[in-house]
């Protein structure tokens, strides 16, 4: 018994480690674990393997030595990268790789701000803890998807299932076909039982069941509140003159760029967009987007009155517009993760609750024992008549 219980405690950890490397993916930012594709942190992490990923909300300002993930402008195109902070400076933090010769600041990677940070790598004893080849599998099934994508977009001519927000909305829109399939095969099946009283075959527990569909949706919404959104740089450049590129201004001076945000999702959606840049101002308040739209948040952008480069960053919130505006700014104002947990443990509750409802109360051992009950009691009917 010990044994089956180390045994199914173990499979439970190895479940939850791969569905939070496949929702990172989605997501686009490590969630809990992260993974390393290339050999640049080798060998404090070798290629392919995973690593316990702290989201930056719950940590403080990163120091030299720490390993961090973050939004690239340069290395590689743009884009998740995991490397060492080896020093703080006015303008940023310098990253290296471990295996890298020289930092990504000398390689023209802009100094990391802290907007571009998204978690840090655990180090418990000073080490980074690593998962060997967890990355592996999660970069094997992901390539598998996006193939599978470009199948469906190509075969239903529909763009928009597309890349990480697109498998988002196929996720909500997959769980809710599927649970609607499944519970009308659960009521069915509780039917025949209930009319033919057998209880032969292995049937599902409607409490896993409802819950594991209640976890896709989970990861759905999630996934189409948060893929979207995310931190956007601008390269301001104060110049000694006007000019018809939006992102260069005369020095002292402010031009008016938009924020476009767009909704590709049947939901709709109210966006924050946010600023701790000097250089960037945001002038209105949250906008809300109609499914199929969208809608353009003006940015005040100004030159500061030395010339040259100063980057900046803007954050966007995006939350589906399933609560009243209110309580969004409500709980968007204790802190920009709060909406998204309250939607998605609504959205989750809901979805267990109602399966629950259409399912029925009791686990497949209690209709099952009903049915052997009720055809006990007609044998001893029958015995006493005859």
């Amino acid at each position: 018994m010990i044994h089956w219980g180390v045994t199914r405690v173990f499979q439970g950890l190895v479940l939850a480690s791969i569905l939070a490397l496949l929702a990172g993916q989605i997501l686009g930012q490590p969630i809990l674990l992260g993974f390393v594709e290339t050999g640049s942190m080798e060998p404090t992490i070798e290629t392919g393997h995973g690593f316990v990923a702290v989201p930056d909300v719950v940590t403080d300002e990163p120091e030299p030595g720490d390993v961090i993930v973050f939004e690239a402008e340069e290395i590689d195109g743009g884009g998740l990268t995991t490397h060492r902070v080896v020093k703080e400076t006015e303008r940023g933090y310098i990253t290296k790789g471990d295996a890298n010769p020289v930092t990504d600041q000398d390689s023209g990677e802009p100094p990391v701000q802290d907007g571009q940070i998204v978690a840090s790598a655990w180090r418990p004893t000073g080490e980074v803890v690593t998962i060997p080849h967890l990355g592996t599998a999660v970069m094997t099934v992901g390539d598998a998807v996006e193939s599978g994508q470009s199948r469906l977009a190509v075969a239903f001519g529909l763009g928009s299932i597309r890349g990480t927000s697109g498998l988002a909305y196929l996720g909500l829109g997959l769980s809710g076909a599927l649970y609607a399939i499944e519970t009308a095969r659960e009521r069915r099946s509780v039917s025949d039982e209930s009319r033919l009283g057998s209880d032969d075959g292995v049937a599902l527990d409607p409490r896993l069941l409802c819950g594991a569909f209640a976890l896709l949706v989970v990861v759905a919404a999630a996934g189409a509140m948060l893929v979207p959104a995310g931190t956007q740089s601008y390269g301001v450049v104060s110049a000694e003159f006007d000019s018809e590129q939006a992102l260069v201004v005369e020095r002292g001076t402010t031009e008016t760029v938009p924020y476009v945000v767009a909704n590709d999702g049947i939901v709709p959606v109210v966006s924050y967009v946010e600023t701790e840049s000097d250089h960037v101002a945001v002038d209105e308040g949250p906008a809300t987007v109609g499914p199929r739209d969208d809608a353009e948040v003006p940015l005040s952008i100004s030159a500061p009155a030395e010339t040259g480069h100063y980057p900046a960053y803007v954050t966007e919130y995006r939350y589906l517009h399933v609560l009243p505006l209110p309580v969004i700014d409500a709980l968007h104002d204790v802190h920009p993760w709060s909406p998204v947990v309250v939607i998605v443990s609504l959205l989750g509750g809901l979805t267990y609750g109602v399966g629950r409802r259409l399912c029925g109360p009791r686990d497949p051992r209690s209709r099952r024992d009903a049915a052997r009950d009720r055809r006990t009691k007609t044998r001893s009917l029958i015995r006493r008549r005859y």
